[in-house]
C-alpha cells in the first residue's frame, strides 16, 4: 500500500501531512504508528489527513494521529503545518480557516519564504477550574505543583525550579496519573522573567517533542493565571521561542511552520 506524504515542523515538531482523499479508509492507527516510526517508517511526532474542505468558511480540515495511533482534538504547531500545506496548495492564501478537533481555528500569514512560514493562529480561549489552578498533584513519592487546564486539549502545567529532575519519566507518570482518564499533555515550566518562561514537553501519545503549541500555549496560560507571568509570553522551548498573547477571553500565538520533505510510504499490515 503506498501512502504519499508531505513533511512539515512547527518548530521542531514535526507532522507527516497526506490528503484525507488518499488515505485508506481503515486502519489508520496503524499506519499511524508505521509511518511515524522513526526507524522503519518516515519519522514523526505524528500524521495529519488533511481535507481540502471543511465546515462553511473553512479552507480545510484535519485529523489527527499520533505516533502511538491515538487520536488528538488538535495540535498548535500542526495546525500551523496544516496551514503552510494548504497555502502551498493554492488554499487560503494569506488567511486560513481550519476546522480540527477542537474547532475552527483562524491562522494569519506574517511571513513568507518559499517553503517557511510564520503564522499568527488563534488558539481560543482556554478553560480551567479556579480551584485547578494551584493543584497539588501527588505523582509516586513526589507532590507536584501543578495547574490543570485545557487549552483544546488537555494539559497539566508543572511547575519548576529547573530541570534537573528526571521531567521525562515524571511527564510519562503523568500522562498516565488516574487524575486523567483519557491521559494529558505535560508541560515542565521555569520562570525566567516577567514575560518568559523555559519550558519542556512530554505530550500525549508521542512522549518528549521538542515544543508544542499547545503545550506552549497552556503553559503561558498557566504562568499568567498564578501571576508569574504577564502577556505576552515568549515560551523558551529547546527549539526555539514561541510567542504566547492572551487579550481579552482569547489566546494567540506567533510561530513557525515549514515544509521539508514529501515522498512515499510502502506501508505492508501485519
Amino acid at each position: 500500500m503506498i501512502i504519499p506524504y508531505t513533511k512539515a515542523h512547527g518548530a521542531r515538531n514535526d507532522f507527516l501531512l497526506t490528503w484525507a482523499e488518499e488515505a485508506p479508509a481503515s486502519g489508520l492507527p496503524a499506519i499511524a504508528v508505521a509511518i511515524c516510526d522513526r526507524h522503519t517508517g518516515v519519522g514523526a511526532d505524528g500524521w495529519m489527513l488533511v481535507s481540502k474542505s471543511g465546515p462553511e468558511g473553512c479552507h480545510g480540515a484535519i485529523r489527527l494521529l499520533n505516533s502511538d495511533g491515538s487520536e488528538a482534538e488538535i495540535s498548535g504547531n500542526g495546525t500551523r503545518c496544516s496551514a503552510a500545506f494548504l497555502v502551498s496548495a493554492g488554499l487560503g492564501g494569506d488567511d486560513v480557516r481550519i476546522a480540527t478537533g477542537a474547532g475552527v481555528k483562524h491562522l494569519r500569514v506574517l511571513r513568507r519564504e518559499g517553503r517557511r512560514f510564520e503564522f499568527f493562529m488563534n488558539m481560543g480561549r482556554p478553560t480551567v477550574d479556579p480551584q485547578e489552578v494551584r493543584y497539588a498533584l501527588p505523582v509516586g513519592q513526589l507532590v507536584c505543583d501543578t495547574t490543570i487546564l485545557h487549552v483544546g486539549n488537555p494539559q497539566c502545567a508543572v511547575f519548576v525550579d529547573d530541570f534537573r529532575l528526571d521531567w521525562r519519566a515524571l511527564g510519562a507518570a503523568i500522562e498516565r496519573h488516574p487524575r486523567f482518564p483519557n491521559r494529558t499533555n505535560v508541560s515542565f515550566i521555569r520562570k525566567v522573567d516577567e514575560h518568559s518562561v523555559e519550558v519542556r514537553f512530554w505530550e500525549r501519545g508521542a512522549g518528549e517533542t521538542m515544543s508544542s503549541g499547545t503545550g506552549s500555549t497552556g503553559a503561558a496560560a498557566a504562568a499568567i493565571l498564578r501571576g508569574a507571568a504577564a502577556s505576552p509570553v515568549t515560551v523558551l522551548t529547546p527549539a526555539g521561542p514561541l510567542v504566547i498573547t492572551w487579550e481579552g477571553s482569547e489566546i494567540h500565538m506567533t510561530g513557525p511552520a515549514e515544509i521539508v520533505a514529501s515522498g512515499e510510504f510502502y506501508y505492508v499490515p501485519e
